[in-house]
């Protein structure tokens, strides 16, 4: 279970956009990057796919290469191709990664050309001029999230959303790189030029205050970091690259008994940034298997094996009423 995202990245603007209203779209198109160093100290870091443009190849632990199988351009296909060939290489042979090799170019070239990852790669242990890299899929960005417009508004007044909280329609049904750093600056621009020119009704100044007469604090942890665990496993296994409606159905009936744990365990006890987090991923996690069941159809970064063509009449988004606020 890899990701390119830090601890913190968890989902809460999409989860509370969602709650207070806000409509959602497109959440079953999840980027994963193809290749994260494989290491069980190693964290969030990527191997570049300039890599791949560089000559390096994709093998198996016995040196076999296996993407010229899966698409005319091998290493160059697009990512999601890539991603969901290195998928079922590991789950065909039950290996826990598949390997980047380099090394048949000089070492000069790799460190001129590399040197942050040859660096990181040591510090791992891993002489990427000497030897392959283990590499695994990573989970990277999302293409969907809280419906805005070009001025980055959302269906509440007041509210706006951008970058990876938003669902622009920028990126589709999948992303090219560093559109994530052009969908940031030029929305950003657009949403602070909108809210400079409008008169926006002053917040409330009677909000109470957080009651918390009514609950006790939670004697252990334990079922946080569990649930926690169990959260990102099923997700990973059922909602990951290659998905299927059954494995879909599997992984709703699993969060379904979750997110009751998770909401009787919020009005018992008081709240604790995990707590939060939990919860917010539990939503997230909702948006991303219901999205997917909508889509009957493979298309960009959502692919099923029971529909693995795309259709014509399949609608362009996704989109998941908000959740209106009890």
């Amino acid at each position: 279970m890899y990701t390119s995202n830090p601890d913190v990245s968890t989902g809460d603007g999409i989860a509370m956009g969602w709650r207070a209203g806000c409509r959602i779209a497109n959440m079953e198109f999840i980027q994963f990057h193809p290749t994260c160093l494989y290491h069980p100290k190693a964290k969030s870091f990527l191997i570049s796919e300039a890599l791949r443009g560089e000559g390096a190849k994709l093998t198996l632990a016995d040196g076999t290469q296996f993407m010229p199988a899966f698409h005319p351009q091998a290493e160059l296909a697009p990512r999601d191709i890539v991603a969901r060939a290195i998928d079922h290489e590991m789950k065909r042979l039950g290996q826990d990664c598949v390997y980047l090799d380099i090394s048949h170019q000089s070492k000069q070239f790799i460190t001129a050309h590399f040197p942050m990852i040859y660096q990181r790669c040591l510090e791992f242990g891993v002489d990427m001029t000497k030897e392959p890299i283990p590499v695994v899929p990573a989970a990277h960005y999302t293409c969907g999230g809280i419906m805005s417009d070009l001025r980055g508004r959302t269906d509440i007044e007041g509210l706006y959303a951008i970058g990876e909280t938003a669902h622009t329609g920028l990126h589709g049904a999948n992303r090219m790189a560093s559109n994530s750093l052009l969908e940031c600056l030029v929305f950003a621009d657009a949403a602070a030029k909108d809210i400079a020119q409008r008169v926006l009704r002053p917040l409330p100044d009677n909000i109470p205050h957080w009651d918390d007469s009514r609950v006790h604090p939670a004697k252990e942890a334990v079922a946080i970091s569990h649930n926690w665990d169990e959260l990102r496993r099923f997700m990973w296994d059922y909602v990951g690259i290659v998905r299927s409606t059954e494995r879909l159905n599997r992984a709703r009936q699993r969060l379904q008994l979750l997110q009751q744990e998770i909401d009787a365990f919020y009005s018992q006890h008081h709240v604790s940034n995990d707590l939060l987090e939990l919860r917010n991923l539990a939503d997230v996690a909702e948006l991303i298997i219901e999205s997917a069941l909508q889509r009957k159809e493979s298309r960009g970064l959502h692919y099923t094996l029971d529909y693995p063509q795309p259709s014509e009449h399949a609608a362009t988004n996704s989109i998941i009423a908000g959740k209106m606020p009890v």
